[in-house]
């Protein structure tokens, strides 16, 4: 058990120490995004848009934009980390190593869910600049971050194992990441949505998520906090078990 808590901390490590060296890359750009979004969205738009749920919109967007940041970022580090494992070969020490599969996975994912959780900090210090931000249910709001950030950790990882080369790593986040996000709930409230839309909102995992952290920051959500909570959990519990599904095959790492 020692060996296995010593190769996951070496694996964790290794994620943080390449997240910390390239910060340029993996901290400034999200930050620089999100404070536009602020100041685009909540700023500009938000003057005219009035309250939305009851809050002004400003800090209406707070959460969407918080939870953004985090599933977006979550799943583009362990992405690019393990497809570069892949297509630098090392990968393959890592398989033939006695290291459980589940020792790899949990080391990956927390690299991941660790830089999500950075540049979640990062955004929430930067709305603070621009509207108080409170937390009256910190379990709720500390739960949907980790969840976010762990459903999309492991659908990062399934990306980067189905991968053959580095465009692959980006189509996912391009054709269907970013609509889910946009259309997650981010920017409105599902209630200004004709029936229909409405509808087709509930079948997009992000809106749970963005709904469960604003229930944490602002305390609404347009859907039954518990719902949300049901509903991540079992996408982790899916996700893990395909992901290490897929490490116990070999899928995608020998070619």
């Amino acid at each position: 058990m020692s060996a296995n808590l010593t190769a996951l901390f070496t694996i964790i490590r290794r994620e943080v120490t390449r997240i910390l060296r390239i910060w340029p890359q993996t901290l400034v750009p999200p930050a620089i995004t999100m404070t536009l979004y602020f100041l685009i969205f909540g700023g500009l738009i938000g003057r005219r848009v009035g309250d939305m749920g009851g809050f002004d919109y400003m800090a209406f967007i707070v959460p969407g934009l918080v939870m953004m940041s985090v599933i977006q970022n979550s799943y583009g580090n362990i992405s690019s980390s393990f497809f570069g494992a892949k297509f630098g070969r090392h990968i393959e020490e890592l398989m033939v190593s006695p290291m459980p599969n589940w020792v790899i996975l949990t080391g990956y994912v927390t690299g991941a869910v660790l830089r999500g959780l950075m540049v979640g900090a990062i955004v929430m210090a930067i709305a603070m600049l621009f509207t108080p931000v409170r937390i009256p249910h910190f379990a709720a709001t500390l739960g949907a971050l980790l969840a976010g950030a762990v459903i999309f950790s492991l659908a990062g990882f399934v990306n980067a194992v189905y991968a053959k080369k580095f465009d692959d790593i980006a189509i996912i986040p391009t054709f269907i990441l970013t609509p889910l996000t946009y259309l997650g709930g981010v920017f409105y409230s599902v209630s200004l949505l004709p029936e229909w839309a409405a509808t087709a909102t509930r079948f997009n995992p992000v809106f749970y998520m963005v709904n469960a952290f604003r229930f944490g920051l602002l305390g609404v959500s347009d859907v039954p906090v518990w719902q949300a909570f049901v509903l991540m959990v079992v996408f982790i519990v899916l996700l893990g078990g395909f992901a290490l599904y897929l490490l116990k095959r070999g899928t995608g790492m020998r070619s």
